[in-house]
């Protein structure tokens, strides 16, 4: 095996450093103890704060959730969006969901501020307005990427932004002997966000590798 440069060390480092960074409160820390319960993973520290700071920098009034998990990612959202933003959350698992509006409630959210919906986002998304929300998170099963990316074009609106969490696959996108489906599918989506003049886009190693890209 080829050994780690001291720049390459530095960087592994530096990222180990930044997720350890996050104190999270008691609301986060049970929200964590549900996803492990149901056999979940939700979001690392470093990316829920950062979607705490994203939400807050770009004051969404509408947010579009796939994968709502048991709400780590839908309460980090939460604590940066304005007091009258809405959040779709989407999942096909309703013990899921259950546990997510435990979380919102828990975080003080009334129930009006989130509408929580049940169900394939094959059948949901395309019932949602076009050009009617300002924010997208994905964070689904990664086989439907590039179903998740078309739609998230079509609801966002100009200037909106998408977020794609575990972007880098669990970090095997960087490596090109690795051909797992959901490699590829990840590997699919970062060159069409790339290479589409739609969107601008970057590409951040929290967590796993989060894609953030401005519908134009």
């Amino acid at each position: 095996m080829k050994a780690l440069s001291p720049y390459q060390t530095d960087k592994h480092a530096s990222w180990a450093f930044a997720e350890s960074r996050p104190e999270e409160d008691e609301v986060l820390l049970r929200a964590r103890e549900r996803s492990a319960e149901l056999g979940i993973e939700p979001v690392s520290e470093g990316t829920a704060a950062l979607l705490t700071v994203l939400a807050a920098t770009s004051s969404p009034a509408t947010v579009v959730e796939i994968g709502t998990g048991a709400g780590v990612s839908g309460t980090a959202l939460m604590r940066g969006l304005p007091a009258s933003s809405v959040l779709t959350t989407i999942d096909t698992d309703a013990e899921a969901l259950r546990a997510a509006r435990e979380a919102f409630t828990e975080a003080g959210h009334p129930a009006n501020r989130t509408r929580m919906i049940t169900g394939r986002s094959r059948t949901v998304l395309p019932r949602l307005s076009s050009r009617s929300y300002d924010m997208v998170l994905i964070d689904a099963d990664h086989a439907s990427l590039m179903f998740h990316l078309e739609q998230a074009a079509r609801l966002l609106r100009p200037g909106g932004l998408l977020i794609v969490n575990d972007a880098l696959d669990q970090d095997r996108v960087p490596r090109p002997a690795v051909r797992e489906s959901s490699t590829l599918a990840a590997r699919q989506l970062g060159r069409a966000v790339r290479e589409d003049e739609q969107w601008l886009s970057a590409l951040t190693p929290t967590g796993t590798g989060v894609l953030l890209a401005v519908r134009r």
